[in-house]
């Protein structure tokens, strides 16, 4: 396509605001479905650790009540 100015690309005869609303809204998606997963391991990874902290901590406490 041959457009005259950066505007004029912009706007893309009329349907600039469509194809550029649709562009946003597919990476505000991609962007979303990367992040979940990393989320979801944090969170994961953070109840892993309490848990072996808890683990450890009542170890610890029978040890030293013996």
């Amino acid at each position: 396509m041959y457009f005259d100015s950066v505007a004029d690309a912009m706007a893309m005869g009329g349907h600039g605001v469509f194809v550029w609303g649709a562009y946003g809204i597919s990476f505000v998606i991609i962007f979303f479905v990367l992040l979940r997963p990393v989320m979801s391991i944090r969170t994961l990874n953070a109840g892993i650790r309490q848990e072996a902290l808890r683990k450890q901590s009542a170890q610890v406490a029978q040890e030293n009540a013996s």
